[in-house]
């Protein structure tokens, strides 16, 4: 993975990951969204095809980043999991200490049906609606950010924002991103087995494209500012 980018960003330094995180310095707080683990599990369920290194692939990448920045806390802007459990969420469990967190906090989202009790098990803090953490407000989903106290900056996910890069003649790749607006940032989907709505960075204060990396996106991937 290449290095981190800094982000002085409303008086705190924050830090972007090409592992599509970010991390809160002066909180300790890596902050992810839209891991969706077990998604692969229900596609097969389903008899589609999906390897199951998609989930083992995101959940090393969520160790990794974890210890590289050595994060005390971990915040889950909505949709951890992506639905009822299933094996997935069993392997989860296992690796839960590897992630060597404090607290894991999840704002909620509409993903997120599992039995409370699961969340228990799995160390998961849930918060329904918004968490605050002056000046940062984290939700779910961006709409979610009207009605705010009017002073926080909010962080959500949801959309699994992604940028169109246009090249020569008329190719053109399509990249997730971080995408800070006025007063919301939406962060890109931490699962790679999502999709993407396309965001207009003329509209946007920063924007930030995630590049995979080669051979089919299992190099280093890297960041790439847009604006």
């Amino acid at each position: 993975m290449t290095a981190p980018l800094p982000l002085p960003f409303r008086s705190q330094s924050l830090w972007l990951s090409a592992g599509r995180c970010l991390f809160w310095e002066e909180m300790s707080t890596l902050v992810v969204s839209d891991l969706h683990f077990g998604k692969a599990g229900h596609f097969r369920k389903a008899g589609i095809a999906v390897p199951a290194e998609v989930n083992r692939d995101d959940l090393q990448r969520l160790v990794d980043e974890t210890r590289r920045f050595g994060a005390r806390r971990l915040i889950l802007t909505g949709d951890f999991f992506h639905s009822t459990g299933n094996l997935e969420l069993e392997r989860f469990a296992r690796w839960r200490d590897a992630l060597a967190v404090d607290e894991m906090v999840l704002v909620r989202g509409n993903h997120d049906i599992l039995r409370m009790p699961d969340y228990a098990r799995l160390g998961l803090s849930l918060q329904e609606g918004s968490l605050t953490l002056p000046p940062f407000r984290f939700v779910h989903d961006p709409h979610d950010s009207h009605g705010a106290d009017g002073v926080s900056y909010t962080f959500a996910g949801h959309l699994h924002p992604g940028v169109r890069l246009a090249g020569l003649g008329k190719q053109s790749l399509r990249l997730p991103c971080f995408y800070f607006g006025a007063d919301t940032a939406i962060l890109p989907a931490f699962s790679r087995f999502t999709g993407l709505a396309l965001m207009d960075p003329g509209l946007a204060e920063h924007v930030f494209a995630v590049v995979p990396g080669e051979p089919r996106g299992r190099g280093p991937a890297s960041l790439v500012r847009l604006r």
